[in-house]
């Protein structure tokens, strides 16, 4: 699908794959959530992932402890905005699929 980036398998691995961590590009004419509102109109679930710039959660606003940021967290902006998950159920059909 264009604009979206999809996992790949490191070079001699043979993944067993639970889900799929997939991330909307800059380059797309789509973004996350339309997608999401597609596939989730379709029955198939996402989850959004748990990961990303965690500094720009609420609980860091006014953080007693101090925490040190190094760079721009360039990567993790990308996965806070464009990034989701999707499951893979191990018990799926080809009916299902189709």
């Amino acid at each position: 699908m264009p604009g979206l980036l999809l996992p790949e398998s490191t070079p001699g691995s043979d993944p067993s794959w639970f889900g799929f961590v997939l991330t909307v590009t800059e380059a797309a004419d789509y973004d996350r959530a339309g997608l999401i509102a597609f596939l989730e109109s379709r029955r198939i679930g996402t989850r959004m992932l748990f990961s990303g710039n965690l500094v720009r959660l609420h609980v860091f606003a006014d953080a007693a402890v101090g925490y040190r940021v190094v760079g721009d967290l360039t990567n993790s902006d990308v996965v806070t905005e464009r990034t989701f998950w999707v499951g893979v159920y191990p018990g799926i059909s080809s009916e299902m699929i189709d």
